[in-house]
C-alpha cells in the first residue's frame, strides 16, 4: 500500500501563519479597518498558540470579509498577497520536505479555509487539500463555514472521511507521517506511524521529546 505524508500547513510548510497574514494583507490594503481588525486579528492568534481557540467564533471574524466582496476581486487580492506574503514565508526547506514525499500520497490538512490555502498547495505542487471549507452560494461566499472545522479532532475526522471516501484507511498505509507545529494537532499526530514535530510550539516540543519523536527545524525558533 502507498505511504501517506501530511503537512499542516501555517507554521509547517510556511514560516508564519496564512490565516493571521490574509487579514493583516486586508488590513493594509485599507480592505478592512486597522482599528476595528488587527488588535482581533492577534488576540485569535495568540489563543490559537495557547490553545484555547474557540474555531466557529474564529471563522466567523475570518470568513465574513470574504462575503462582502465579489470573487473576483478576492481573487485578485489573493494573488497580491501570495506575491507580498506567502512566497516570503516559503523556504528552500520545507521544498525539500514536500520534495522528499514524491511519489507519497500527499496532503496539506489545515484549519485555514480553503480559499486562503487552495493557491499555496499548488504552489507547493501538493495534489490534496483539507482546510475548512468556506460556505458558497451561486459562487459567492456567505460568511459561514460548509461541514466540520478541519481543526483538532477534526482533522482526524475529515480525514477519515476523505479516505473512506476513496475506499482507504488511515491503518491500511505502509506508513503514515504528519508534519505540525502545535499542540493543537496532537489528536492526529498521534495516528501515524511517524509524527514529526516541525519548529514545534512549546507543548509540542515537550511533547515529542517525552514520546522520542523527531523534531524537525525548518524556519528557526517557534514564535514566542
Amino acid at each position: 500500500m502507498k505511504r501517506l505524508a501530511l503537512f499542516d500547513l501555517d507554521n509547517t510548510l510556511l514560516a508564519g501563519d496564512s490565516d493571521y497574514e490574509w487579514a493583516q494583507y486586508l488590513i493594509d490594503q485599507g480592505v478592512l479597518e486597522r482599528e476595528r481588525y488587527e488588535a482581533r486579528n492577534l488576540e485569535f492568534y495568540e489563543q490559537y498558540k495557547a490553545g484555547v481557540l474557540d474555531i466557529l467564533e474564529f471563522l466567523d471574524f475570518q470568513l465574513r470579509p470574504l462575503a462582502q466582496y465579489p470573487r473576483a476581486q478576492l481573487d485578485e487580492w489573493h494573488r497580491g498577497f501570495m506575491r507580498a506574503r506567502i512566497q516570503p514565508m516559503i523556504s528552500a526547506g520545507a521544498r525539500a520536505l514536500v520534495e522528499r514525499h514524491r511519489g507519497d500520497l500527499r496532503m496539506i490538512i489545515t484549519a485555514t479555509n480553503s480559499f486562503v490555502t487552495g493557491p499555496i498547495a499548488r504552489e507547493f505542487g501538493i495534489e490534496h487539500l483539507l482546510a475548512t471549507v468556506p460556505e458558497e452560494c451561486a459562487g459567492a461566499f456567505t460568511g459561514g463555514v460548509t461541514g466540520l472545522p478541519c481543526f483538532r479532532e477534526g482533522k482526524v475526522t475529515r480525514l477519515q472521511e476523505w479516505l473512506a471516501s476513496r475506499d482507504l484507511a488511515l491503518d491500511a498505509f505502509a506508513e503514515t507521517w504528519f508534519y505540525s507545529d502545535s499542540a493543537n494537532d496532537l489528536p492526529l499526530l498521534e495516528r501515524v506511524t511517524h509524527p514529526v514535530a516541525v519548529d514545534p510550539d512549546p507543548r509540542l516540543k515537550e511533547h515529542a521529546r517525552h514520546h522520542g519523536w523527531p523534531i524537525l527545524q525548518l524556519h528557526g525558533p517557534h514564535p514566542a
